[in-house]
């Protein structure tokens, strides 16, 4: 018994995944919608996801949610059958009943419950509205019965019958599936015709009572198209054998709903001759049946283990070449091949589109628009882009700040916007697209675009900058991401208290992205989030500086060159380097983590694109490609921020991940403070230190990064 609970509980979880898709979906319909209220198309997609809420829900015991579902899918029925016309009211009331639903879908599980006088203050207006009988309730808990005369109108157009036979898998009941109820619903399509197969019933002594030995063989008489029938088993798919065949030599008499009896008592009309069945597949297919839905953690965890793989093949590899055996290091290469291929494959499962994060910003877009009294229309652009699943998970509140901030500051009030020529309706733009090895999000609107004089106004205010600086237009706009920085003038409910732009700015340096905004005064303001494609692995450039070992990451790693003692006397003590005619700037390694020894003749200079410009990373040695697993770093050293993980190499020793971007901001700020500080914290050896982090890698220490992972080629 405690199997099945356990089994069913599991059936309810997937049920509620599968059901916060079809609401996210129903948002994205509804909104839509009300902007083409004439899309039939659009009508039928509502009321087939709430049909499968209200049917599935009742199957998994969510009884209230079914129940409260019933009326919206009577509302959306009459609508399609042109009973009914489409307006904002109910629009609105189904938005605010989706948020009741979502609610009692979690209400069993620790979650918020839904407020019971709001779905009441619901019903209420959609009953009005739809002139429905507050008395009827949906069908209760019986038998599933043939459909008669009184059976729940079919979707308008022509009435056409369907032969479908479902035969319930062996662990379907385990599940705490009900079959009769999937038969229920599946007659409130139109007339329903059945007969039980008992040919898989086994004798009793050999019969398991938590499995369903039992087929149905039925004739639906309905105008709904197969996908509406499909949807009744949207849940059950993968545990049952379902076929659905339109069956037009069916004689309409015995397929009438006033003739269903009839053909259930005697079969009449379900037999079919030898020839008609010899090619038929036994059943159809389910559309998802080659995939599988797998909880994150196991995810993360085949991960991890593929991480360990990669540490042992890396150990393998440079065991291999000290030995110099041919055999072992035939073995070595092919392990390394396969590792590779399990590696990449492994990082493609984690691969998601930012489609669902996407689309349930309409919805804020939406609620935001009417609060500020604004007309805006939200475009999407390269939803099926793909980003690791970490990555996508802590984009959500990244967009809301940047949206809600162009929302409220962004767009102008119809009045303003109408007065200088711009259309009455404003947009904002989310897109995406893949640009090397990175991901661009950008956040666009058509408002009224950043005041950069404003903004420098304010941070001379704020003493963030002297009152004489020359600041580029770049420069300025950055300054709106600082701690506290607003152009407000007052504070509202949606912004101005200078919080979300720091938000912004904190989730994206945690991904390792940066972040550029661009603005054109009376044309719009654009935010870009360069992202990287995964946060588990980067392909990257194994570095030396003396004794310690370091990865740079190759997405931003432009070229290598050379820098002699002539080329560094020839600057007389700058630190610059001419590359094809330009100076470029550079800072070392050596330097900025006090590494004592004294460099090479020939030190290496690695260019990397910032959004500085072009800055050289100076090393003693480049050792090669590689590709690294990152692992996060200790909170003891949460506060070094210009390293993004540790690793571990073949031969044990530790591989810190450097962010050039964060490195080369931390070079500018000991530029524009002095030295002082860091020899302080040198000789003070406090805890989370970038001196005692980097004498930590050359010492090649394990030490709190142990378990991190590097694979070098």
């Amino acid at each position: 018994m405690e199997s099945i609970a356990s089994n069913a509980e599991q059936f309810k979880q997937s049920f509620r995944e599968e059901a916060r898709e079809i609401l996210t979906d129903l948002e994205s319909a509804l909104l839509e919608l009300s902007r083409n209220r004439g899309d039939a198309e659009l009508v039928g997609r509502i009321f087939r996801g709430l049909h499968t809420i209200k049917g599935s829900g009742s199957m998994f015991g969510f009884e209230r949610m079914a129940a409260f579902t019933h009326d919206l899918e009577t509302a959306f029925d009459r609508v399609r059958n042109g009973e009914l016309e489409i307006g904002a009211e109910l629009i609105d009331l189904t938005l605010a009943a989706l948020d009741q639903i979502s609610a009692m879908l979690d209400e069993d599980v620790g979650g918020a419950h839904a407020d019971a006088a709001a779905c009441d203050g619901i019903l209420t207006n959609v009953r009005r509205l739809a002139g429905i009988d507050g008395t009827t309730a949906p069908e209760g808990k019986n038998e599933p019965k043939p459909a008669g005369p009184a059976a729940p109108a079919s979707p308008g157009g022509p009435v056409k019958p369907w032969r479908i036979r479902f035969a319930p898998g062996p662990d379907l009941m385990r599940y705490g599936a009900n079959p009769l109820l999937l038969l229920r619903e599946l007659g409130s399509l139109g007339g329903l015709a059945i007969r039980a197969s008992l040919e898989a019933v086994p004798a009793l002594a050999e019969l398991d009572p938590e499995r369903c030995y039992v087929a149905w063989e039925m004739v639906l008489a309905t105008a709904a198209d197969r996908d509406t029938i499909r949807d009744v088993f949207i849940f059950v798919e993968d545990t049952c054998e379902l076929s659905i065949q339109p069956d037009e030599e069916i004689a309409a008499e015995d397929a009438a709903p006033g003739n269903a009896c009839e053909a259930e008592s005697t079969g009449r009309g379900l037999e079919e001759p030898r020839s008609r069945t010899a090619g038929r597949r036994a059943y159809d297919k389910p559309d998802n049946a080659n995939s599988l839905r797998v909880p994150a953690a196991k995810l993360d965890q085949f991960v991890n283990l593929v991480g360990e793989l990669v540490t042992v093949q890396a150990r393998l590899s440079e065991l291999s070449s000290r030995l110099e055996d041919a055999e072992m290091t035939g073995v070595a290469e092919e392990i390394e091949r396969l590792t590779a291929a399990l590696r990449e494959s492994s990082m493609n499962i984690r691969m998601m589109p930012v489609r669902g994060t996407f689309e349930k910003f309409r919805r804020l877009v939406h609620d935001l628009a009417r609060e500020l009294g604004k007309e805006v229309e939200l475009s999407v652009e390269g939803a099926d882009t793909e980003l690791d699943k970490t990555v996508i998970e802590q984009l959500g509140d990244p967009l809301m700040h940047l949206i809600r901030n162009s929302m409220d500051h962004g767009i102008e009030p119809m009045a303003d916007r109408t007065a200088t020529g711009k259309p009455r309706i404003a947009n904002i733009r989310l897109a995406a697209r893949h640009s090397g090895a990175s991901v661009l999000i950008s956040v666009s609107d058509d408002g009224r675009g950043i005041d950069a004089e404003a903004v420098r106004e304010k941070a001379i205010e704020k003493g963030l900058v002297a009152a004489g600086a020359d600041l580029s237009e770049a420069e300025i706009f950055a300054l709106i991401l600082r701690p506290g920085f607003s152009t407000a003038r007052q504070v509202t409910d949606v912004s101005g208290r200078g919080v979300g732009m720091d938000v912004v700015r904190q989730r994206v340096e945690n991904l390792r992205g940066t972040i550029d905004v661009a603005s054109k005064p009376g044309q719009g303001t654009s935010v870009t989030m360069r992202l990287p494609l995964t946060l588990a692995i980067i392909d990257g450039l194994l570095v030396a500086v003396d004794d310690a070992s370091f990865v740079l990451p190759m997405a931003t790693t432009l070229e290598c060159i050379e820098l002699t003692r002539q080329d560094v006397a020839r600057a007389n003590g700058k630190h610059l380097a001419g590359v094809r005619g330009e100076m470029v700037p550079y800072i070392r390694l050596r330097e900025l983590f006090n590494l004592g020894s004294q460099p090479p003749e020939i030190e290496q200079i690695m260019l990397a694109e910032t959004r500085e410009g072009r800055v050289g990373i100076v090393v003693d040695r480049v050792l090669g490609n590689c590709q690294t697993v990152i692992k996060s770093l200790s909170r003891m050293y949460r506060q070094v921020q210009f390293v993004s993980g540790a690793t571990i190499l073949g031969n044990g020793t530790v591989a810190l991940i450097l962010d050039p971007e964060r490195l080369i901001q931390e070079a500018l700020r000991e530029e524009t403070h002095g030295k002082g500080a860091r020899a302080t914290q040198a000789r003070s050896g406090s805890k989370g230190s970038n001196a005692e982090f980097m004498a930590l890698g050359a010492r090649g220490s394990a030490g709190p990064s142990s378990g991190a992972r590097v694979y070098v080629k």
